[in-house]
């Protein structure tokens, strides 16, 4: 069996340059997904996101978590959820306007001493502040990566960065997940089996607890969790422009029964009135059917995505067509 794809940035600058530029022309022609190492993040930064992160989920989010189980019975549970993900989460956007002073805070009923609603709000800034130096290193990894794929694809340099502009400019924001505990890891998933809608995705996951699982060869193969790497693929939108020669690949979260998974995924996509359709180059010209995918505004394929995210993309793509 094929080895997921681990793809050393730093070779790019060498005489391995070519050998290296392939297995990612490999990655995104056959698996939709590749992790790099080497990628330019310093480890120290990857290290202080994820002590935080995991910090803040502790005192935010986990006891909302379990209330929400609670009320839910899902502890309970003896035949599958389909219609829901063993999950906790929120988003933070970058850009074109940040959210990041509405991190998710502690509720009234946990604010019972000032000293430690002081000690909650300096680290939520600390957070705050960390998580956009964090945001920076990504998109500047995103488009680097974005001039790499139109290198490959043969599309001149910022092809796929202007695609994705539009008038203000890329979406790019943040889910920070964790995944704790289930009892009932056969009956609920951590997140459901699907494709993701936008550009480029860039994922800073738990070295230490898997989950991440994708579909190749009608098998679903494990994510290797890896210390300090980070996980990219391809969303609907490089398909489309791509006109089809790279592929989004369904994925999913296996919820397990030990330990609390992090994920921290980032999302390079199109700005909402960006014009998505496949390159001109990348279509045949003797052949007007050689183009499959359709042309569409952004935004209106988010508000599609938005009630079918769980379902085949194919008829997505079918109903952009009309």
């Amino acid at each position: 069996m094929e080895s997921f794809p681990v793809i050393d940035l730093s070779k790019l600058n060498g005489e391995e340059r070519k050998p290296t530029m392939e297995k990612i022309e490999d990655a995104c022609e056959n698996w939709g997904f590749f992790e790099l190492v080497n990628h330019g993040i310093s480890h120290d930064l990857l290290d202080t996101v994820e002590r935080h992160t995991k910090e803040h989920y502790r005192k935010c989010m986990e006891q909302r978590f379990k209330e929400m189980v609670a009320s839910k019975g899902l502890e309970a549970v003896q035949s599958e959820i389909s219609d829901l993900d063993w999950e906790s989460t929120f988003f933070l956007r970058h850009l074109p306007e940040s959210n990041i002073a509405e991190i998710p805070d502690l509720e009234e009923d946990y604010r019972l001493h000032l000293h430690f609603l002081f000690s909650i709000f300096y680290g939520i800034l600390k957070f705050m502040k960390l998580m956009k130096e964090f945001a920076l290193e990504l998109e500047k990894l995103a488009e680097q990566l974005l001039d790499l794929l139109c290198e490959n694809l043969g599309l001149e340099k910022g092809y796929l960065k202007r695609a994705f502009y539009g008038s203000k400019g890329p979406n790019f924001g943040t889910k920070v997940s964790n995944y704790p505990p289930c009892p009932k890891p056969d009956l609920i998933k951590g997140l459901r089996a699907h494709t993701d809608a936008g550009g480029i995705i860039l994922l800073f996951q738990d070295d230490k607890v898997s989950g991440l699982q994708l579909f190749k060869d009608g098998q679903w193969i494990d994510v290797p969790p890896m210390k300090h790497s980070i996980v990219i693929n391809l969303g609907d939108q490089i398909e489309v422009i791509t006109n089809g020669k790279y592929k989004s690949v369904l994925h999913r979260v296996i919820a397990q029964t030990a330990g609390t998974r992090m994920s921290i995924a980032s999302f390079y996509n199109p700005g909402n009135d960006a014009v998505i359709y496949p390159a001109p180059e990348l279509v045949e010209k003797e052949a007007e059917e050689s183009q499959i995918y359709p042309k569409f505004v952004f935004d209106d394929y988010m508000k599609l995505y938005a009630g079918l995210k769980f379902q085949a993309k194919e008829p997505r793509f079918e109903a952009m067509k009309a």
